[in-house]
């Protein structure tokens, strides 16, 4: 039987196993140490986008940091999964860290020396947007390497489930670090909460040196044109082509451009003030999230198909159109949940099935561009919900987004589904 954490087949009788990768003692440490990272992640959102608006009060600001967020994505992620190809995943991740770890102590200790300027907050900004692009596509091919092509599904489902977890909690310890140590040494102190993985990552036994068999061939890194080169060799791929193609249409016509928006939801529902009911609107889609991954994970459930992973995001379009329409909180509520319940189904589903169908020489090049197209296509999701709302309002502009994804969508089910000539 050949060891499926190097990437060998997995027996096809094998029943599903409830939270399979966490039976991997690499994986579980991976596990503990991204989800802490994401939520130090979140933390410095909360806390220094607190400091931006004390400090300049300028909405100019708060659009770069969302710019500054999901471009270098756009540009760059495809760059990082050919440096993860060539080099060692594990310090391509630790420069990420590195990176994070920069921005958290550089805003605390501009803001407690009380020299903070807009050009440095436009810098910090800046580089906590790199630090993500390093982490992601390596990320993806350390969990690869961890748990192998039989576990892959759970990893990549459980590592969402890592990432909602960090999202729900960031909020809340950000808030007590902002109370409790003030906003300089809350960041400060945030630095800190990345050390486990970077320290985990120093002597972790995966990655390049440790695969078995005979090293995959090694690929120039070519900038730019490895975009094109990369389109090129996936190109005759539907299951990857299908789902790249699905990562990119749901995060340019929707992502989670609803997010900023969900001040004016609030008020329409009722619950405008910044109080408990309107907290809960805005971590709904991440309670759902989690609960996913926590379901499907313990039952073993939806095992990647390409026509489930569409069939699911055709459901989440529906329940996006449906929040658009609901005037009721209760309903809203609910519908939200489901919102996160659906995208994390489906964004897993798709991950796995483009990872797995990935040639192995190029699968750092492959998740580059699904990041590209998942994460980076979201810089636009604020034009085809923000501003055409504000021609049609927030709702309509918000319901159209999703009928339009939803036909997107169909037309990518058919692609999918047609037999190859």
């Amino acid at each position: 039987m050949t060891d499926p954490r190097h990437g060998g087949a997995a027996p096809a009788t094998s029943p599903p196993q409830s939270f399979a990768a966490l039976r991997h003692p690499g994986y579980r440490a991976y596990f503990v140490g991204s989800a802490l990272a994401m939520m130090a992640d979140s933390i410095e959102h909360v806390i220094s986008y607190w400091i931006m608006f004390q400090k300049f009060h300028s909405p100019a600001l708060g659009g770069f940091a969302m710019l500054s967020h999901w471009l270098p994505f756009l540009f760059f992620s495809v760059l990082s999964g050919a440096l993860a190809d060539r080099f060692d995943t594990r310090r391509i991740i630790q420069i990420g860290m590195a990176l994070f770890m920069i921005s958290s102590l550089g805003w605390g200790v501009l803001f407690l020396t009380d020299t903070l300027e807009m050009w440095h907050a436009a810098a910090l900004l800046v580089i906590h947007g790199f630090a993500g692009v390093f982490w992601h596509p390596s990320a993806q091919l350390l969990i690869h390497d961890i748990v192998g092509t039989a576990n892959l599904q759970s990893a990549v489902r459980l590592s969402a489930t890592a990432r909602y977890l960090g999202l729900l909690l960031g909020p809340a310890v950000g808030g007590v670090f902002l109370l409790a140590l003030g906003p300089a040494h809350g960041l400060l102190l945030n630095a800190l909460i990345y050390l486990p993985l970077v320290w985990w990552l120093w002597k972790a036994p995966y990655g390049p040196r440790f695969r078995k068999g005979a090293p995959a061939p090694v690929r120039a890194v070519k900038g730019f044109s490895d975009i094109v080169s990369t389109i090129r060799d996936i190109s005759g791929n539907r299951s990857i082509v299908s789902m790249i193609l699905l990562a990119g249409v749901t995060s340019f016509f929707v992502g989670n451009g609803y997010q900023p928006q969900m001040p004016e939801f609030a008020h329409d529902l009722g619950h405008g003030d910044p109080d408990l009911s309107y907290s809960m609107l805005l971590a709904a889609d991440a309670a759902g999230a989690l609960f996913a991954g926590f379901l499907l994970e313990s039952r073993g459930l939806l095992k990647a198909k390409p026509r489930t992973a569409l069939l699911l995001a055709m459901l989440w379009c529906c329940a996006i159109g449906g929040f658009a329409a609901s005037k009721s909180y209760a309903l809203a509520l609910a519908i939200l949940f489901t919102v996160g319940f659906l995208e994390l189904s489906f964004n897993a589903m798709a991950q796995t099935l483009v990872q797995l169908h990935a040639p192995g020489p190029i699968r750092g090049r492959v998740i580059g561009l699904y990041i590209l197209c998942a994460l980076g296509m979201r810089a636009f999701s604020g034009v085809t919900i923000g501003v055409v709302g504000g021609l049609i309002g927030i709702h309509w502009s918000l319901a159209l987004s999703a009928l339009v994804l939803l036909a997107v969508t169909a037309a990518l089910l058919a692609f999918t589904l047609r037999r190859i000539a």
